[in-house]
C-alpha cells in the first residue's frame, strides 16, 4: 500500500509527539530496594525467602497506591560473610542503581554493609542483625535499626530470669559480633539485678552442629540458667540437645523466634521465655499483616525479623512518595532524616519513631510459650508475660556512645 505525503507528515508528527511521552516513560526514577539476607544457612528460617516476601508485599501494596511510582526488589544471599555482603552491596549500589539495602539476618555482615552504605551515600535498613552497636559506636546517618537490639533482648528477658531467682549465670555463645554483643548486654543487666556470669563457651560460628561439649562445659560450672547467645538453627539445636544430655539449668533463650518455636514443637519448647517486638497473633492489625502475607507466605507465620522488613520497606516507601523518588534518590543521608521526622505506623509494629541515633522505637514483649495443651490452633504458642513501653524499651539515647548524639 501506497501512502500518501499528508499521511506520511501525519504519522510522522504523531511519532514525534509520542517521543517525549516515552523518553519521560523511560527516564522516570526507579526505587530499587535491595533484601540482603541469609537464604541458606541457619538465619533462612527466621529471615530468608519470607523476608523477601515481606518486603514484596510492602512494594505491592504502595505500588497500588502509587500507580504511577515505579519501585522493584533485588535479594542476594550473603552466607553470613561479611566480604560476601560487602562485595554484593557494592555492586548493587556501584552498578545496579540500588537505593536501599535491607534486612541482613547477621551482625557482622550489618556492621560491614553499614559502612558501605554511608560511604557511597545510600540507605541501610538493619532488620536481622542485632548488635547494638548499630546505634552505638557504629551509628551512621544512614542507617536505622529498626526491630531489635541485644540490649532490648538483654533488659527484657535477662532481667526477667533474674527476678526470678536466675541469679548465676554460664553462657553458650556464637562466636562472632552478635553472639559478644548479646553476652555483653545481658551480663551487664545479670549484675546490675546483683546476678552474676561464672563463665562462657564461645562456639565456631557458622558451622557448629554438636553442642555436646558446650553444654557439659555449661553444666560443670555450677551456674542456674544457660544464655543461649545465639539464634536460628543454632538455639533450636542447642535447646534439643540440652534436653538429650539431660542438663538442668533453666534455658534462656535471648534471641529466639516462633520458626524456632515451630520447628522444635511445643512439648520441647513450653515453658521457655523469651522476648519479641512482633507476635502475629497481637492484635487485630498483626493478625492483618500476617493473612496478606499468606499467599506469599502460605506454610508459616512471620517472625520479627519478616514483619520489619515489611515495615521497615512501608515506610521508605511513604516517605520517598512525600519526597518524590528523584529527591529521595540524591542522598541517602537526606532521605534518612526525613524518615526519622516522620512517624512510623503500619500494621506489623503499630506506631513508632526513630530516633536520632537511628534506633527505631516501639515496646517489646515477653513472651513464654504455651504447653501443647494450651494452644489451641496452628502457631498458637505465646502467652504474654509483660510488656515493656516504647520509651523503656531500648538503650537510652545518651547511653549509647553514638557521635551523631550530641551529649
Amino acid at each position: 500500500m501506497r501512502l500518501s505525503r499528508r499521511t506520511l507528515i501525519a504519522t510522522a508528527a504523531t511519532t514525534a509527539a509520542a517521543l517525549p511521552l516515552s523518553r519521560a516513560r523511560a527516564q522516570k526514577p526507579v526505587l530499587k530496594l535491595g533484601v540482603l539476607t541469609d537464604m541458606s544457612g541457619p538465619y533462612k528460617d527466621i529471615a530468608g525467602p519470607v523476608a523477601l516476601a515481606s518486603t514484596e508485599l510492602a512494594v505491592a501494596e504502595f505500588k497500588a497506591a502509587h500507580p504511577g511510582m515505579e519501585v522493584e526488589v533485588i535479594s542476594a544471599d550473603h552466607q553470613n560473610k561479611p566480604d560476601i555482603g560487602v562485595a554484593i552491596t557494592r555492586k548493587w549500589f556501584d552498578v545496579e542503581g540500588a537505593d536501599v539495602v535491607m534486612e541482613v539476618a547477621n551482625s557482622a555482615v550489618s556492621l560491614a554493609v553499614a559502612g558501605v552504605a554511608r560511604e557511597k551515600n545510600k540507605i541501610f535498613l538493619a532488620c536481622g542483625g542485632a548488635t547494638s552497636d548499630l546505634t552505638g559506636s557504629a551509628c551512621s546517618p544512614n542507617t536505622i535499626h529498626w526491630v531489635y537490639d541485644t540490649y532490648m533482648l538483654a533488659k527484657s528477658t535477662g532481667g526477667a530470669m533474674v527476678k526470678t531467682g536466675g541469679d548465676s549465670w554460664y553462657f553458650l555463645t556464637a562466636d562472632y559480633a552478635f553472639g559478644h554483643a548479646l553476652q555483653r548486654d545481658v551480663t551487664g543487666f545479670v549484675q546490675q539485678a546483683g546476678g552474676k556470669v561464672l563463665g562462657a563457651s564461645p562456639y565456631p560460628f557458622p558451622g557448629t552442629t554438636d553442642f555436646s561439649s558446650f553444654l557439659l562445659q555449661a553444666q560443670a560450672s555450677g551456674a542456674k540458667v544457660l544464655g543461649l547467645a545465639n539464634a536460628g538453627t543454632d538455639t533450636i539445636s542447642s535447646i534439643k540437645q540440652a534436653k538429650e544430655f539431660g542438663i538442668k539449668m533453666k534455658l534462656a533463650g535471648l534471641l529466639v523466634f516462633i520458626s524456632d518455636i515451630h520447628s522444635m514443637g511445643l512439648p520441647i519448647s513450653q515453658g521457655l521465655v523469651l522476648t519479641e517486638s512482633f507476635y502475629w497473633d497481637m492484635n487485630p492489625r498483626t493478625r492483618a499483616f500476617a493473612e496478606r502475607l499468606k499467599p506469599r507466605a502460605p506454610t508459616v507465620r512471620p517472625t520479627m525479623t519478616q514483619a520489619g522488613t515489611y515495615s521497615c520497606a512501608s515506610h521508605y516507601l511513604k516517605v520517598a512518595a512525600a519526597m518524590g523518588p528523584a529527591e529521595a534518590k540524591k542522598s541517602g543521608a537526606a532521605t534518612i532524616a526525613r524518615m526519622k521526622a516522620t512517624p512510623t505506623d503500619d500494621d506489623a509494629f503499630g506506631p513508632g519513631s526513630i530516633r536520632a541515633d537511628g534506633r527505631k522505637i516501639h515496646p517489646s514483649y515477653l513472651f513464654e510459650v504455651k504447653a501443647p495443651a494450651e494452644s489451641k490452633a496452628p502457631w498458637d504458642y505465646y502467652k504474654l508475660l509483660a510488656t515493656t513501653p516504647a520509651d523503656e524499651a531500648f538503650r537510652p539515647l545518651a547511653q549509647g556512645g553514638c557521635p551523631m548524639v550530641k551529649a
